[in-house]
């Protein structure tokens, strides 16, 4: 397999966020031939139309970095039912002007840990529709675990078995999309 080279967004600001541990976990378990690059989005400014002539330099940066990737993997943050500020600025900033959209025909793939997955599923399906509309080739359906005490241990692995080839599934599958279509 062609080495490919994957943007690794983490909807959250937390250092110590659970989604920042399974993003670790995620890299670790991955195919090799997966490079990842850990996207900051906690830097961007809200978005904000009136600077799109005069862009700060966090969002040439964040638009720079995304665009040269191959692909796009976002871990979106426990606990939120919504869309989170973070991750929506990122977004708005990457998809204008439309000509330099980022987002288009990049496979990405979504998960999340939550000990309430209700909430991080609403939220990855309302990112999987909007990354859809700005043209990204969305992975169907999102992958989210609950997140329990000792799941991941301190060197980022997994220690539950089931939990550990649950998620090697969905990054192999992720790996073939990224394949087929890069």
């Amino acid at each position: 397999m062609t080495p490919k080279k994957i943007a690794l967004i983490v909807g959250s600001a937390r250092k110590a966020s659970i989604n920042r541990i399974l993003a670790k976990a995620l890299v670790k378990l991955a195919d090799p031939s997966l490079q990842f690059q850990d996207i900051r989005i906690d830097d961007l400014p809200i978005y904000n139309g009136d600077l799109e002539d005069n862009r700060p330099e966090t969002v040439k940066r964040f638009t720079a970095e995304v665009a040269a990737c191959d692909a796009v993997l976002i871990v979106m943050p426990e606990h939120n039912r919504s869309l989170p500020a973070l991750l929506k600025n990122a977004i708005d900033w990457g998809s204008k002007p439309a000509d330099a959209n980022v987002w288009r025909d990049k496979p990405a793939a979504i998960c999340g840990a939550s000990p309430g997955a209700i909430g991080t599923a609403v939220g990855q399906q309302h990112l999987r529709q909007i990354l859809g509309i700005l043209g990204a080739t969305v992975m169907g359906g999102e992958t989210y675990i609950s997140f329990k005490p000792g799941l991941i241990d301190d060197d980022y692995q997994v220690t539950n078995a089931s939990t550990r080839e649950f998620l090697s599934a969905m990054l192999n599958k992720f790996s073939s999309l990224i394949q087929k279509l890069t």
